[in-house]
């Protein structure tokens, strides 16, 4: 005879939520339920250990799902613990062990829709409400005599009754909904438990109905029944590897390389992690979902765990299975779990020793990587401190003596430094060609001093995180005065810097008022052999490619001005000195100028004044000549 219940207050309103609550995966029931099974088989090889008879002849493990769509049932079953007339009253109407109310009191605002928390707390048989407007629980304990049915339509109340005689373990019927029809279809379950079952350590078998052809219908074993990472590396084929990075990534392509570790003593997990060989589509946003594969006992969790690695290596692929995290963990969990923290940082140092061997031993690889990651790279010279030392060896510079397809090393280049040299100069421009074309490098090509050319637009930001590198400071070629002379060793410099900065000294001044309200000021220049003239800003101002950079970003940034220099062994400086003010001169500064910005890439405020200034100039000269 059944018995009726009423659940606990917290449990009614945990099964309203299920019912009445739109979540954001619904399959996820299907992961607790295979979850639960795989549990009860552990729980019941646990205790067989110590009592065989439990296993009543049976030591075969297993999960059997089968699909009924006539009657529209989904049943899930083991051959595991089981549970007593008393444990399924403890268990599934009471929070005594499910956690319910904890789960409740988490749930917040949008935190109501996803489903990832079901996991969190033990509560997960509740969502099988979310699909099932009725469920059924035939179980039976390992070495106890009778069943015990459990039914509940999640409306408040449940009846228990004695069912005589069963299998060992357990079996849950879901009554599904309408509109659920796509938990009926085969093809859609198999991919379900193989998305989250695919590594438990006992076969999961999908009920397959009679074939066209007579054959009887049976199970077929939708997993492997063990996971690839729990196997001994030297019995893993490279195939294998392959077969499993495409199916965690959807990459078509093959991994550059991998990393395969199982941790052992206080701490016991087994990492995998794959290094791509060409960027996702996202790799660019930041906000997307990214991070690694989370397993727990083999059991799947959560995809996307991105506690598992910092921002900086979003583009890592791969799996962590722990053996010292809870089943229920869940994301918020993660945020603050020490485990977590040890196996993060564990995982950070494999990655980067793994991208130093590939820069050492298979630097075409290595190359092939950079590409792709290493503007990604280098966003972690900004964000991890702790790890910078080793980053700044795995970064790569395009240079003035590197070509268009190489790049060099900071270590190479502090290497090959000048006599005399103290500081690492850069230069930072939209693309190589303007880098390569910049008129502040003249200076430095003419003395064979080596300038790192910067180009990702994440480098403005990095190279601020950077001040030095090996004891040498970093120093920009655009900003503040640049002073090479040491570098020549011709003991009349000095004073030729000063004879010609006197010499052309009314001719800085006569410009500082034409252009006053586009420059700061007017100087003779110590970095231009060739160009006449170029923007440099102060020492600690902004530069003005960051500034570009930030204005496309859409912020706010106010103007600043910049310092032109001009080069005194330029013909047409030579010919400003001599010409009178007028128009004449107004149309050579402001073109004097206007050269000065485009040679650095940047836009003209004015573009059709400033063709119009050339034409004029240009007919003046052919006048002249005439």
């Amino acid at each position: 005879m059944a018995e009726t219940r009423e659940f606990q207050a917290e449990v009614k309103q945990l099964l309203h939520l299920m019912i009445h609550s739109l979540y954001s995966n619904k399959e996820i029931f299907l992961r607790e339920l295979i979850s639960n099974a795989s549990d009860a088989t552990d729980k019941l090889r646990f205790e067989a250990l110590k009592d065989d008879s439990l296993l009543e002849g049976d030591a075969e493990y297993k999960v059997e799902i089968d699909v009924d769509k006539a009657a529209r049932t989904l049943v899930i079953r083991d051959n595991g613990i089981g549970m007593t007339a008393e444990e399924v009253i403890g268990n599934l109407g009471t929070i005594a062990n499910s956690g319910t109310r904890k789960f409740l009191e988490a749930l917040s605002g949008d935190e109501k829709k996803d489903s990832q928390m079901i996991g969190q707390f033990g509560v997960g048989f509740y969502s099988s409400f979310i699909v099932a407007d009725k469920v059924s629980v035939l179980t039976r304990k390992a070495g106890a005599g009778e069943a015990v049915r459990w039914v509940s339509s999640g409306e408040g109340s449940y009846e228990i009754e004695s069912a005589g005689s069963a299998p060992r373990g357990t079996e849950i019927t879901l009554h599904l909904r309408e509109g659920e029809d796509e938990f009926l279809d085969l093809t859609r379950l198999r991919h379900i438990i193989h998305k989250y079952s695919e590594h438990l350590s006992l076969p999961v078998r999908l009920a397959k109905p009679a074939g066209e052809d007579g054959s009887s219908p049976g199970y077929d074993i939708v997993n492997q029944g063990k996971a690839l990472w729990a196997r001994p590396k030297g019995e893993i084929k490279d195939e294998e590897y392959h077969d499993l990075y495409r199916q965690l990534s959807y990459d078509p392509a093959e991994p550059l390389a991998w990393a395969h570790n199982k941790v052992e003593g206080n701490l016991e997990y087994t990492s995998l992690l794959y290094i791509p060989s060409q960027p996702p589509f996202d790799l660019w946003d930041r906000d997307s979902r990214r991070g690694l594969k989370l397993y727990v006992q083999r059991v799947f969790i959560m995809d996307d765990a991105e506690k598992l690695l910092p921002a900086y290596l979003r583009f890592v692929r791969g799996v962590i299975d722990s053996n010292d995290l809870p089943l229920n963990v869940s994301r918020e969990l993660l945020q603050s779990n020490k485990v977590i923290d040890r196996i993060r940082a564990a995982s950070v140092k494999r990655v980067l020793d793994l991208l130093a061997g590939l820069a050492k031993n298979e630097p075409e690889k290595y190359e092939t990587f950079y590409k792709a990651f290493g503007p990604v790279i280098k966003e972690g010279v900004v964000e991890d401190a702790d790890n910078r030392d080793k980053l700044l060896e795995l970064l790569r510079f395009h240079s003035t003596r590197s070509g268009d397809d190489a790049r060099v090393s900071l270590a190479e280049y502090v290497g090959r430094m000048a006599d005399g040299q103290e500081e690492i100069y850069y230069v930072t421009a939209e693309n190589l060609k303007t880098a390569k074309a910049s008129p502040h490098l003249e200076a430095f090509a003419s003395r064979d001093i080596e300038v790192l050319l910067l180009t990702d637009r994440v480098d403005e930001w990095m190279i601020n995180a950077l001040p030095e590198f090996d004891g040498h400071k970093l120093k920009s070629v655009v900003r503040g005065d640049i002073d090479l002379s040491d570098l020549v060793k011709d003991p009349k410099a000095e004073g030729e810097k000063a004879r010609v900065e006197a010499l052309f000294k009314a001719l800085t001044e006569k410009l500082e008022t034409v252009l006053e309200e586009k420059v700061a000021s007017v100087r003779v220049s110590q970095r231009l052999t060739e160009s006449p003239s170029c923007l440099v800003v102060a020492e600690q101002a902004m530069s003005r490619h960051l500034e570009q950079l930030l204005r496309q970003a859409g912020e706010n940034i106010p103007s600043s001005k910049p310092i032109l220099e001009i080069n005194p062994q330029h013909p047409l400086l030579e010919r400003m000195r001599d010409t009178a003010d007028g128009a004449e001169f107004d149309d050579l500064a402001h073109l004097l100028y206007e050269q000065a910005v485009l040679a650095e890439g940047s836009q003209l405020d004015d573009p059709a004044s400033f063709v119009k200034r050339l034409n004029r100039l240009i007919f003046a000269g052919q006048a002249a000549a005439q």
